[in-house]
């Protein structure tokens, strides 16, 4: 499924106003002030989703490293606003207020955001969001695709690195110590 971009208004879409948007049963995110209504996951996507959270929560909740967080808005510039929402993110514990995680959208990028490939999503729309992750300050960026059993991940100023099933995925400094076969995922 292609994004669609709704129509171009007189201004920019803020991300208080995006988030007051009534459901429709579609998926949208916010990009530079545009609404784009993008892929919706399916049964597979999703229990990968969960799959990859409960194990990224459990390790995370038991090193008292931070939050995982699935799904989640992230506002990721403002004027104009983009607000991307992972299918699977985490947040380290030192940059979480001392209020505790917010009730709206995450003021900021995750440290680790974690794309599901749905099947109706093109490569080259996968990878703006991946280069615009990076761009905005996210530290690690992980694609996974359910097809051809692999996770991609990319770091600034780093290539992208594919793993296949028999390989082992690892979070680096941004989880520091979470590490695991590419297969747990796909069990």
């Amino acid at each position: 499924m292609q994004p669609h971009i709704m129509p171009a208004h007189e201004r920019w879409v803020t991300a208080e106003e995006f988030s007051r948007i009534p459901n429709d049963d579609y998926h949208y995110e916010l990009v530079e002030g545009r609404v784009v209504r993008v892929s919706p996951p399916g049964s597979r996507h999703a229990v990968l989703a969960m799959q990859i959270a409960a194990l990224l929560h459990g390790y995370v909740m038991a090193h008292g490293l931070g939050r995982v967080m699935t799904p989640a808005g992230f506002t990721l510039a403002r004027n104009p606003d983009t607000v991307r929402e992972p299918d699977v993110s985490f947040v380290r514990r030192d940059r979480i207020p001392e209020t505790g995680v917010p009730d709206g959208y995450w003021p900021g990028p995750p440290d680790l955001a974690i794309e599901v490939r749905s099947p109706g999503d093109r490569v080259s729309e996968l990878r703006a969001k991946v280069d615009d992750y990076l761009a905005r300050g996210v530290r690690l960026v992980w694609v996974v695709d359910p097809k051809k059993k692999t996770v991609t991940t990319y770091a600034p100023r780093s290539s992208p690195v594919t793993l296949g099933v028999d390989d082992v995925l690892d979070a680096g400094d941004v989880v520091p110590g979470f590490s695991g076969p590419v297969s747990r995922i796909f069990d």
